[in-house]
């Protein structure tokens, strides 16, 4: 978002196993409806059609109210929307009834992105004590990492990103993510040498990802 994560913003895949999503108070042929309107609302977000998905699933949510895998659904397609406050409600209550951090890096975001960093940070601080996959934490490290440049504090930004543990021989994309969000950071600090060295060992994995060519030729 403008005023999140920018150029770092995730793109959060939906996930939901739609033959395995239940509707507690449904049955029958209205029960097979909703679980067929739920994919067309997946594959609708899938294909960044936010509003069809939205009119979906809120049809869905009338009739069977606090289905986790709607609200999920929902609040990832609020946050394109750049609905912060509502991705951050549903997105909470998908927490609340299936006991998981997956969307966590999405609601600091979404908190990064109202400039609420307290809460950013009580997000992070919620997912490090989860000890999910390395991915979700380096997502989370990221937006983290976004909040303290979004207040000017670059240093910390850095140290936060640099203190990441040692990547693996076979970097996974959360690497080059990161790695791009510390190049970044190295440019906006004015340290264009390390910038150009980290992009270029990006496009080296990676060839041809994303802008980092052109980052790469604007730091010659």
């Amino acid at each position: 978002p403008d005023g999140g994560a920018g150029k770092q913003r995730r793109r959060p895949a939906s996930s939901v196993d739609v033959g395995g999503v239940t509707f507690p108070g449904v049955a029958g042929e209205t029960e097979t409806k909703l679980r067929r309107r739920l994919a067309e609302a997946a594959v609708a977000f899938e294909r960044d059609r936010f509003g069809e998905a939205y009119r979906l699933l809120q049809s869905i949510d009338r009739l069977a109210p606090d289905v986790p895998e709607v609200l999920e659904v929902r609040g990832l397609t609020q946050y394109r929307q750049g609905r912060w406050a509502q991705a951050i409600k549903d997105l909470r209550r998908f927490e609340e009834l299936s006991d998981s951090v997956e969307q966590h890096p999405v609601i600091a975001d979404c908190h990064r992105a109202r400039r609420e960093w307290a809460a950013v940070a009580e997000t992070w601080r919620e997912l490090g004590e989860a000890s999910p996959s390395a991915e979700l934490v380096e997502e989370g490290r990221i937006v983290m990492a976004g909040a303290y440049a979004d207040q000017g504090d670059l240093k910390a930004a850095i140290r936060l990103l640099e203190s990441a543990p040692t990547v693996p021989r076979k970097l996974k994309p959360h690497h080059l993510r990161r790695f791009y969000a510390l190049a970044d950071l190295y440019e906006r600090a004015g340290d264009r040498k390390r910038a150009r060295r980290l992009f270029e060992s990006i496009d080296a994995t990676e060839p041809g990802l994303g802008d980092v060519r052109d980052r790469i030729r604007q730091l010659r």
